[in-house]
């Protein structure tokens, strides 16, 4: 069995387990600090109130005749939305996140999808919920603002936890107590129902395997309502650090500097963002040079187990703050490059890979296992196999575990497709090498499969195309053509990068056309690209940054 190094081993049951081995262990800590709307004054509060506010806003909902009830949360990310959620799952009933962002018309569709009975909503938030409840199909008779339980309000609110406590729910570790919609619009988002179990399996698997502490301090950037967003702050949360609720992306540098962020979680994106920031200031200040003849010195000293990266990459360091050391990516693949670069800087970086259906986590690199390409291994209590391999060891990359939904709410079709002899069918196509290593290789669902029988893989031409300069983002898909496909690729470019810049826009076509012909070159006739469409607006994406492969047309 593979020995992992990290300090902490505890099987946690459930998630109100957390909640009071953490208010026990680390109740003096300051778990939270967020600020005002107009950033001037700054709220600091332990994981003794912490769980004192979500016992308060449980007697609240209770005496509301909530308890056993399905709760809608909305609202951007704020220690309000969090008591909210935690609240509801261990004293009331069912939670359901919702996307901030979804259009009235999905919201309309989730709640009559999800049964709600009440929303918990941030006064924020410009939608007309006494109307949008109206509508036919919504069983929703309650509604909260976030404003009935402002810190100013909660000792009101704590008055009534001895009346109301003996009323909390029992939890039930095996039972469905969260809901959440995985990504996608409402015509093919899914509603996954998760246990307390399957959640709490997760967190205790990442403590094993991820070197987090006590005085790291965290920085809250994605979503709460999305599971990969969800689980970091909860993975934080129960090793008593501090999280600190970003005042928006434009502040991300300063508050890292402000706060001493050390580690969080993230999508590629942001990572991506803060790399090829330090990359260019370098090259601005003519220290490009310098910094590439740090790389090579600091890789020959880690060949002979000398690290002294964060001390000839100080200032990188200072610049993101002075104490970031460790980052979480998931929800995409990470730029190899960009990987590079971080962890040359003396960032530990790792990848992670999982669906809102396994809670999310299936694999995770960690300090330990890491390897150019791959997610990691499979956590902790989690088994993966590669079903039906082809002659290249690829095939769709099925998992089963303690992490595992209990099915698609009120869809027994879509059940029956992912659920297979006891195995979850994640829809991800990988192959697992010799050290068990998972490399990812694309999305079932995208694959283009030729007249031939000759099957395409899009992300794997993708990458080859975003290692040009000046491309943003691409995506690869078949355009019919006759009675079988030809491969398009749509290219998203920066019209001020070097290459292209004061270029018309027949220069730059033909400029990428003689580029990606290039890529084109290096591959089997059956993969070459035949078109190339370019565009300068990004594609719409989730809200952790997956493009909409759907909403991509010809020619847009």
């Amino acid at each position: 069995m593979r020995k992992y190094k990290c300090k902490y081993d505890i099987e946690f049951q459930d998630l109100k387990e957390i909640m009071d081995f953490v208010a026990d262990k680390y109740g003096k800590n300051t778990g939270f600090i967020y600020k005002s709307a107009d950033r001037k004054t700054k709220t600091e509060i332990t994981y003794k109130k912490f769980r004192e506010d979500l016992d308060a806003l449980g007697a609240y909902l209770i005496s509301k005749g909530l308890k056993g009830k399905r709760i809608v949360v909305i609202g951007p990310n704020s220690y309000q939305w969090l008591v909210a959620y935690y609240a509801v799952v261990i004293n009331v009933g069912v939670v359901v996140p919702l996307d901030k962002g979804l259009p009235e018309e999905e919201i309309i569709n989730s709640l009559i999808k999800c049964k709600a009975d009440a929303i918990i909503y941030d006064d924020s938030l410009k939608m007309d919920f006494e109307s949008i409840i109206k509508h036919e199909g919504i069983t929703v008779e309650t509604l909260i603002p976030m404003s009935d339980f402002t810190q100013e309000k909660m000792p009101e609110l704590a008055a009534m936890i001895k009346q109301y406590k003996p009323e909390f729910k029992v939890i039930d570790k095996h039972a469905v107590d969260i809901i959440l919609f995985t990504s996608g619009t409402s015509a093919d988002a899914k509603a996954a129902q998760l246990t307390q179990r399957n959640i709490a399996s997760t967190i205790a698997a990442m403590r094993k395997v991820e070197p987090i502490y006590e005085d790291d301090v965290e920085m809250i950037l994605l979503p709460l309502h999305h599971a990969f967003g969800n689980q970091g702050v909860l993975m934080f949360i129960s090793n008593g650090c501090t999280n600190v609720f970003c005042s928006g992306l434009k502040y991300v540098q300063k508050e890292l500097q402000e706060y001493g962020v050390s580690a969080f979680f993230c999508v590629p994106l942001i990572i991506e963002s803060m790399i090829n920031k330090v990359l260019k200031t370098a090259e601005k200040e003519g220290k490009l040079k310098k910094l590439e003849t740090g790389r090579k010195i600091s890789k020959a000293l880690m060949k002979v187990g000398i690290d002294v990266r964060r001390k000839i990459f100080k200032d990188v360091i200072d610049g993101l703050g002075g104490k970031l050391r460790f980052l979480i990516s998931g929800a995409a693949a990470l730029d190899l490059k960009i990987l590079e670069y971080a962890t040359d800087f003396g960032i530990l970086t790792v990848q992670g890979y999982g669906l809102t259906e396994t809670s999310p986590t299936i694999a995770s690199e960690s300090y330990f296992f890491r390897k150019p390409g791959s997610v990691g291994h499979a956590m902790p209590g989690v088994e993966v196999k590669i079903n039906e391999p082809d002659e290249n060891g690829i095939g769709e990359l099925f998992a089963r575990g303690p992490n595992i939904m209990k099915g698609y709410l009120d869809d027994e079709e879509a059940n029956r497709e992912v659920f297979v002899d006891g195995w979850f069918n994640t829809g991800d196509l990988a192959r697992i090498d010799e050290e068990d290593y998972i490399f990812l290789t694309g999305r079932k669902k995208n694959v283009i499969v030729l007249k031939n029988g000759k099957n395409i893989y899009p992300e794997e031409i993708e990458a080859l195309i975003d290692k040009i300069p000046y491309v943003a983002e691409n995506v690869v898909m078949g355009e019919k053509e006759g009675d079988d496909y030809r491969l398009v690729a749509h290219v998203v470019y920066d019209p001020e990068a070097a290459e292209l810049k004061g270029k018309s826009a027949e220069e730059i076509q033909a400029i990428a056309d003689a580029e990606i012909e290039n890529i084109s070159a290096e591959m089997p006739k059956y993969k070459r690209i035949k078109q190339v469409y370019l565009r300068t607006e990004p594609f719409e994406k989730t809200t952790t940054q997956k493009i909409k492969r759907r909403k991509v047309k010809t020619g847009a």
